[in-house]
């Protein structure tokens, strides 16, 4: 394997982003044998990597045939059949577990470092790219795509030029700016003739209206089922889990509807009720409130509504009822108790638009598939550029398959770049 030497004139391969697809393929390029340099603007690596599922780090998810798995890429499944026969999901578990990470699978087939910690993913992809010689230089912000006679031949950063034969685009898209992801990536593609689709906020929090909801900050709850209406029309439903915040509403069911919302939103007026208990019928549920307020006869209503409200929400949900919460549970009307029931199967909400880009889980946009050829990641305009992860146009989901695309595509590119 060839060793880099910082005073090389031409490298293999400039890795721009320092980033999971970014740190994939400089290692993987270095391990084939590549005179790799890894330019980082941020001061340390992996920023966005390190805060990922709340610091956790959903590195992929458990579902381990490809046709299965692509599905949740939508329209982009068709493009990612060859890259993930050449690194898919079995392989990450295998990659990570080869350098002293092993991973464990937990609810939803999501996929975590066993230590728990995003940061030990960074600190062994780190590992993996000492070990293989790549040369990191980290406060090195690319201000200029070198070009000569229309091809890629190195970059600017600062007031130093660097030269490459093969360049490699992993800056993220626009989610967490705050981590470095600025769309840096999306201008320079498009000056180099790339058509790219403007990106907005993708997996991303819900802004609401209601008290109720903000009330309620901080509060989980892990089997809810939201209904969502456009202009009073029932549009979609799903279950999941939902986190209440001080905006709004989280949590990976709320982030994974974010998407179809926002087509809403394009169109007028959008509301959603919450069922607080999916899985229990109006009758039933009434039956089971009933058996509370028997139970408690000579008590105030306020004072047992959370043996009757999901764990937690007793205290904001009480303002919602039309009544007295003063009144004695004996003396609760058939009426008031369907109107609790009613309520507890059908929460309010309206839904004001999608938080930023800040609060951005996965940002969408990128550039269009049909200008990358997928076996390699290269790009049909410029076949020594090569393009990963978050700058492609691909819609995904949370829960690991974000990452899994920076995986393959980086590894893919490492693969292939040393070969032209």
């Amino acid at each position: 394997m060839a060793k880099n030497t910082e005073n090389q004139s031409e490298f293999d391969a400039i890795v721009v982003g320092g980033g999971a697809s970014g740190m994939m393929a400089a290692g993987r390029a270095g391990e084939a044998g590549a005179r790799v340099l890894l330019l980082e603007k941020n001061r340390a690596l992996g920023e966005k990597l390190n805060i990922t599922g709340g610091g956790r780090c959903n590195i992929t998810n458990a579902i381990f045939d490809h046709q299965e798995f692509l599905q949740i890429y939508g329209d982009g499944k068709d493009f990612l059949f060859s890259p993930f026969s050449q690194f898919g999901v079995k392989d990450t578990f295998d990659f990570f577990a080869g350098l002293g990470l092993p991973l464990v699978t937990e609810a939803r087939t999501r996929v975590f470092p066993h230590t728990q910690k995003a940061e030990d993913v960074t600190r062994v992809l780190e590992r993996y790219m000492k070990k293989n010689g790549v040369i990191v230089k980290m406060g090195s912000v690319v201000t200029k795509i070198l070009t000569e006679e229309k091809k890629i031949v190195g970059v600017q950063a600062g007031g130093t030029k660097y030269y490459c034969r093969n360049l490699i685009l992993a800056t993220g898209g626009i989610s967490h700016p705050e981590t470095g992801s600025t769309g840096d990536g999306f201008r320079w593609l498009a000056d180099l003739g790339h058509t790219v689709r403007a990106p907005s906020p993708d997996v991303v929090p819900l802004e609401v209206k209601e008290k109720w909801v903000k009330d309620l900050s901080g509060v989980s709850l892990s089997f809810m089922k939201i209904t969502f209406y456009a202009e009073g029309v029932k549009a979609f439903s799903k279950k999941g889990k939902i986190l209440f915040t001080h905006f709004g509403l989280s949590g990976p069911l709320i982030l994974n509807s974010a998407r179809e919302v926002k087509k809403l939103l394009a169109k007028g007026k959008v509301t959603a009720q919450i069922d607080a208990f999916p899985d229990t019928d109006l009758g039933s549920l009434e039956k089971n409130i009933m058996k509370v307020l028997e139970a408690n006869k000579n008590k105030a209503l306020k004072n047992i509504f959370d043996k009757i409200a999901p764990e937690g929400t007793s205290d904001a949900l009480l303002p919602l009822l039309s009544f007295d919460v003063e009144t004695k549970a004996h003396s609760v009307t058939k009426e008031q108790r369907k109107e609790i029931t009613r309520l507890l199967k059908a929460l309010p909400v309206t839904i004001v638009g999608l938080m930023g880009f800040d609060r951005a889980v996965v940002s969408d946009g990128g550039v269009k598939m049909t200008e990358v050829d997928t076996r390699t990641m290269q790009s049909k305009i410029h076949p020594n550029l090569f393009i990963l992860g978050d700058l492609l146009d691909i819609n995904r989901q949370s829960g690991g398959y974000s990452l899994q695309l920076c995986w393959t595509t980086g590894f893919v590119a490492g693969s292939h770049c040393y070969k032209l």
